[in-house]
């Protein structure tokens, strides 16, 4: 690897051993056997490091959300190509989320630096500027997992609606198992309480809502 790659896994395992407030430059340094300058020199800046390697980190994680094995003659090249159910359905809402909370029971979780990042925002806001801006790519990324089709093919108004409502279910569930795994909420709760709100919006799945709107506005 060159200076680039060996300062992003450095930086990497500095986050999962101190956090962002407790990682100095110079322990990326040490970590990578890199040297200040090739900081600069790459990312520009520590932050920018920091949030790229923090990035990298949520990216291996997410990589479990569709299931962390392949089924026969599935490539992968779709998010959600390793679930089972129908795209858009609440078992489908399920299955996927229980894959996410998964991440989040394993020791060791790397979710803990997101609650960091609203913790101390404020004292890191480099890091937080650049993340920011990432967040909006993992709002449409989740999308397609959740409802199908191609991350490519999403409208921005479902990344600013569907995607940001995913990324608030996201930022809550880690909220409650970073603070109490024991109380936190389960798959199951979570999905019960999507069928209660459509059932009671008087829609009949995940998308009713959405086909009464559709229905009406071609009558």
């Amino acid at each position: 690897m060159g200076h680039r790659e060996d300062l992003l896994e450095g930086a990497k395992r500095c986050l999962l051993e101190k956090g962002f407030a407790r990682t100095t430059a110079r322990d990326i340094v040490k970590e990578s056997g890199t040297n200040l300058a090739s900081i600069g020199y790459h990312y520009g800046s520590k932050d920018a490091l920091l949030a790229e390697a923090y990035i990298s980190i949520v990216e291996q994680v997410s990589d479990a959300f569709d299931g962390e094995e392949r089924k026969p003659g599935a490539t992968g090249s779709e998010p959600g190509s390793d679930l089972g159910s129908e795209p858009g359905s609440l078992e489908r809402f399920h299955e996927v989320w229980k894959n996410i909370i998964g991440t989040m029971r394993t020791p060791g979780s790397p979710w803990h630096l997101s609650m960091e990042i609203v913790a101390m925002g404020d004292k890191l806001p480099g890091v937080r500027d650049h993340l920011a801006k990432a967040q909006r790519e993992g709002a449409r990324g989740i999308i397609p997992m959740l409802m199908g089709g191609l991350e490519e093919d999403v409208p921005d108004e479902d990344v600013d609606t569907l995607g940001k409502f995913y990324m608030t279910l996201m930022m809550g569930l880690i909220a409650q198992w970073t603070f109490d795994p024991d109380t936190a909420t389960n798959a199951d709760e979570l999905t019960e309480g999507l069928r209660r709100v459509v059932e009671a919006a008087g829609g009949t799945g995940v998308m009713g809502g959405r086909a009464a709107r559709a229905a009406a506005e071609s009558s």
